[in-house]
């Protein structure tokens, strides 16, 4: 393994892993760790083996958010100039969580030990988010003297609603694996981490068993009318389908009804 490398990509049948192996630095993010997200997850969302992702860690943190050393580096001017690549920096690590929510194929969080600020960032953008009881969550950036810039704010409030999301952006304390799944911020907590990547990797198996044109376009439909509102919704979910059907997968899923047998998907 490269020394440099933050994300190692392993593919499982027609799931891929992604794992960050930055565990000496509590996979801490820096410049390299936002370049690979953004190019894993264009890949993969053009790759038709894949049909569901796990984002899971090595170590004893999941991510202890922005590398703050590395980041440090980019503020050392003031001049207008300066400021100007600051912004553009921001916009590319952006990218990176917008490639996440941008893929197609479904992509589960496995969330063990702490994972904070940019990490609270990338698991606003993931589809589904498991934790272990161990895990423990915060929008840390208010408490370093920072506005979230990479999607929280953005996000997170479609997901936990504006109640606790304010509570926990303005406060930037910690909330627990049981919070997260009281307020909804996560959708089951595990005992351990090792349960927790057994779920993970069924839950992943159980969608990647799905035909995946239908889950892809069950994505894009609920992104698509989260962002444009009900009635464009209705109206894209519309020529989705008059586009979409009749399909070789549907015809399966019926003639597999039919023969009390499970189908056999090949995402066509």
């Amino acid at each position: 393994m490269s020394q440099n490398k933050a994300i190692e990509v392993e593919i499982d049948g027609h799931v891929a892993w992604l794992n960050l192996c930055r565990p000496e630095r509590h996979n801490a993010m820096g410049m390299t760790f936002f370049k690979e997200v953004t190019g894993h997850f264009r890949r993969l969302d053009e790759d038709p083996t894949v049909r569901a992702v796990v984002i899971r860690a090595e170590g004893k943190s999941f991510t202890a958010g922005l590398d703050l050393m590395e980041a440090g580096a980019m503020l050392g001017g003031k001049g207008t100039d300066d400021r100007e690549r600051l912004r553009k920096k921001i916009v590319e690590f952006q990218e990176s969580n917008n490639a996440i929510e941008r893929c197609r194929k479904p992509v589960i969080a496995a969330v063990h030990g702490h994972c904070i600020g940019g990490g609270v960032d990338l698991l606003s953008a993931c589809d589904i988010r498991l934790a272990s009881a161990d895990a423990l969550f915060s929008i840390r950036e208010t408490r370093l003297a920072i506005i979230a810039d990479l999607g929280t704010l953005q996000r997170l409030p479609h997901i936990i609603g504006q109640g606790w999301f304010r509570e926990l952006a303005l406060t930037g304390r910690d909330f627990t694996a049981d919070e997260a799944l009281q307020m909804g911020f996560v959708t089951r907590v595990c005992e351990n981490r090792e349960a927790l990547i057994l779920a993970a990797g069924d839950l992943a198996i159980e969608i990647a068993g799905m035909a995946p044109l239908t889950v892809q376009g069950v994505k894009e439909v609920i992104n698509f009318s989260r962002d444009n509102g009900v009635y464009a919704g209705l109206s894209y979910v519309a020529q989705k389908n008059a586009a979409a059907l009749p399909s070789e997968d549907l015809m399966e899923a019926v003639t597999a009804f039919m023969e009390k047998r499970e189908p056999v998907f090949h995402g066509k």
